[in-house]
C-alpha cells in the first residue's frame, strides 16, 4: 500500500470514530470521482445524483465494515444506485431545464484559465466513454476514474472480475482506436445509459 492509500486509510478509519475533519478528506478525495462516474451515468445531473448518495453515505457510514478499498468500492455502489434511481424517475417525470437567463448572474468563485482546460479535456474524456457500450463505459470509469480494482468494480456492477476486465479492456481498444483517428470531435452516438444522442457530457 502506498503512502497516498496508507493516509487514506487512516482518515478512513478517524471517520468511522467520527472525525468530520477525516470524513471531509474522503469526501474530497472521492466526490471529484463519483461526479466524473455520473455524469456519464446521469449528465449534468451528476452533481446532484452525487449529493444524494452522500447524504447516504454520511447516513449510513456506521455501517461500514471494510478498508479503504472496500469504502471506495461500497461508495461507488451507493453512487450508480442512486443514479439508476434518478434515471428510472426521469423516465416517469422529465424535468423542464431551467431557463438560462436565470442563471446568469450567479458569480462562480473558480475561474482560471487552468480549470477551463482541464473541465474540456476531462468532459471530452468522459463524452467519449460514454459513447461505449453500458458494460464497457461502467468498468472504463470505475477502473480508471474511481480507481477499482477488478474485483471491487465487479461488486459495484454485479459481475465477476474476469468479466469486468475483459469490457475495460475492450472499452479502453475502442476508446484508442476513436482517437487514433483523424483527431476531431468524438462521434455524435446515442448514448447507451442516458439513452440520446450525446457528443459531450
Amino acid at each position: 500500500m502506498d503512502a497516498a492509500a496508507d493516509a487514506f486509510e487512516e482518515a478512513l478509519r478517524r471517520a468511522l470514530d467520527g472525525d468530520e475533519d477525516a470524513f471531509r478528506t474522503i469526501y474530497r478525495e472521492l466526490q471529484p470521482k463519483l461526479v466524473r462516474y455520473l455524469g456519464v451515468l446521469v449528465g449534468e445531473d451528476a452533481d446532484d445524483v452525487a449529493s444524494e448518495a452522500w447524504l447516504q453515505i454520511a447516513r449510513d457510514l456506521t455501517t461500514f465494515r471494510g478498508d479503504w478499498d472496500a469504502f471506495r468500492g461500497w461508495t461507488a455502489t451507493i453512487a450508480r444506485h442512486r443514479a439508476l434511481d434518478h434515471l428510472r424517475s426521469m423516465r416517469r417525470r422529465p424535468s423542464l431545464p431551467l431557463p438560462v437567463d436565470v442563471l446568469a448572474d450567479l458569480a462562480d468563485a473558480q475561474d482560471t484559465a487552468d480549470q477551463a482546460v482541464n473541465a474540456v479535456a476531462t468532459r471530452a474524456a468522459l463524452a467519449l466513454i460514454a459513447t461505449l457500450p453500458r458494460d464497457q463505459a461502467e468498468a472504463v470509469l470505475l477502473r480508471a476514474v474511481v480507481g477499482l480494482d477488478a474485483k471491487a468494480a465487479g461488486k459495484v456492477l454485479g459481475k465477476r472480475a474476469g468479466a469486468v476486465r475483459t469490457a475495460a479492456y475492450r472499452g479502453l481498444r475502442q476508446l484508442a482506436q476513436e482517437m487514433s483517428r483523424d483527431g476531431g470531435p468524438p462521434p455524435r452516438r446515442r448514448n447507451p445509459i442516458l439513452g440520446r444522442s450525446q457528443g459531450s457530457v
